[in-house]
């Protein structure tokens, strides 16, 4: 096996030009390394020729030796979308809390943090972000790129935090857009690692607030289709979790905002579930030692938001990952028309997490200005069972005009996704602008974005 390489590699990898001394080392050839695979360890990326920059002027230097190339998070994708056949610039070394801004009430942090590691930062000095996804240990660039989300009927994707981010172009040039001042702020957002590397995102703050996450178990299936939105609204951020076999949803993880000095005891059921009386794991077998505080103890945001905690390992294993948006009021008839096939998923499923979102302006959010439902799966890594399974739910989902997540696995055709993306037209201009020559594109995109032959 081929050892990895990584920035700092010689240029004979790249475009035979000499890299500069900035970008010069040579890793240490004793020691083999690994073929690099994704976080859940089922994809094998198709190159070993890795960039870690460490500023910005790395990121510029290696775009420009490279002929193909895409950036690389902390690989939580379980697709191909930031795969490459020639070059990766992992933004792993780009990951420090930049500045504070008190008065505009934004923090600015490099592409490859992850939310688990700047968050304590922002709320020591009185502020929060909105809102976090299940997991903490995903990077800011790589989330918003892909319109990761958390849960809440008022709150919308990471994206819809963002106020500017920096990129760096095919021809090693640095874009700044922002909300306010530049129209394509909300194609690049979203941008699905098309537009160049990005390196640098500014995010809104709002004042630090305390959660408290209260677990019922055994919700009659038929108060969630009486009383959905009743439910879905009745924290702060809601989530499902469903095993699609039973006529009861498995769990409701409530989370809801705590006021200074008031803590009010949690009821003792909610539409029909019971209280949990420990804390407990989304698949209910397995140990909730890595899971964040539950039984209504008051914590700050970043420690309650996610479901697990930022030192943990948040996988029972090795997993698959499919997801897929509704309109908001389809999500009855949507989680029904996954119902009837329940012995198909049977085999395959570990645990589905239900989640709304509210509408974003971001081009290629599968929220565009549409309020949606999640439905999430948690697969078993079975690759050739769930290729078969896939297909399956999409078709029951496709009357709702359904769209997958950009970073999970799905089969979904490029003909259907141009149809329910009104903006995609408007997102290849603004990639052919940015990246004429196609530096930046990949199988994935050319699939699903452009939809011929790589």
């Amino acid at each position: 096996m081929k050892k990895r390489t990584f920035l700092k590699i010689s240029s004979a990898l790249i475009t035979g030009t000499a890299l500069t001394p900035l970008l010069s080392c040579v890793p240490d050839k004793k020691e083999p390394t690994a073929a690099l695979k994704n976080w859940a360890g089922n994809l094998t990326y198709s190159t070993e020729n890795v960039f870690e920059p460490s500023s910005l002027e790395e990121v510029q230097e290696a775009i420009k030796q490279c002929n193909k190339v895409r950036a690389l998070g902390t690989r939580h994708c379980f697709n191909r979308i930031a795969d490459s056949n020639e070059n990766l610039i992992s933004t792993r070394n780009l990951n420090k809390l930049m500045v504070i801004n008190p008065e505009a009430q934004t923090v600015t942090v490099e592409a490859g943090v992850r939310y688990g590691t700047f968050c304590k930062q922002i709320h020591d000095a009185g502020f929060a972000i909105r809102n976090l996804a299940s997991l903490p240990h995903i990077s800011v660039a790589g989330a918003c790129a892909t319109a990761t989300h958390g849960s809440g009927v008022a709150n919308g994707n990471l994206a819809t935090a963002v106020a500017a981010i920096e990129f760096v172009t095919a021809n090693g040039k640095v874009v700044t857009l922002s909300r306010e001042n530049d129209p394509d702020f909300y194609g690049a957002v979203v941008g699905l690692g098309a537009l160049g590397v990005v390196t640098k995102i500014t995010l809104d703050l709002i004042p630090a607030f305390d959660i408290r996450q209260d677990v019922y178990l055994n919700l009659p299936l038929t108060q969630l289709e009486n009383h959905f939105d009743e439910i879905m609204s009745a924290g702060y951020s809601v989530s499902l979790f469903y095993d699609w076999q039973t006529e009861t949803i498995n769990q409701v993880w409530r989370k809801s905002i705590v006021k200074e000095g008031v803590l009010i005891p949690a009821a003792s059921e909610f539409y029909g579930a019971t209280l949990a009386e420990r804390n407990v794991h989304p698949i209910l077998e397995l140990s909730a030692e890595n899971c964040t505080e539950q039984m209504g103890v008051p914590g700050p945001w970043y420690d309650r938001l996610p479901h697990f905690k930022m030192d943990f390992t948040p996988s029972s294993g090795e997993e698959l990952q499919a997801e897929y948006f509704v309109p908001r009021e389809h999500a009855i008839e949507a989680i029904k028309a996954v119902t009837t096939l329940r012995d198909d998923i049977k085999p395959f499923l570990m645990i589905t997490e239900i989640r709304t979102i509210d509408a974003d302006n971001f081009w290629m959010s599968p929220c565009y200005q549409q309020a949606s439902v999640a439905i999430h799966f948690t697969l078993k890594q079975d690759l050739e069972g769930v290729n078969a399974l896939l297909p399956k739910i999409e078709e029951k989902l496709s009357p709702f005009n359904v769209k997958p997540h950009w970073g999970k696995l799905f089969t979904i055709s490029p003909s259907q996704l141009k149809s329910r993306y009104s903006k995609m037209g408007d997102f290849q201009e603004l990639i052919n602008r940015h990246d004429p020559k196609g530096k930046f594109r990949n199988d994935f995109l050319n699939t699903n974005v452009f939809t011929v032959a790589s």
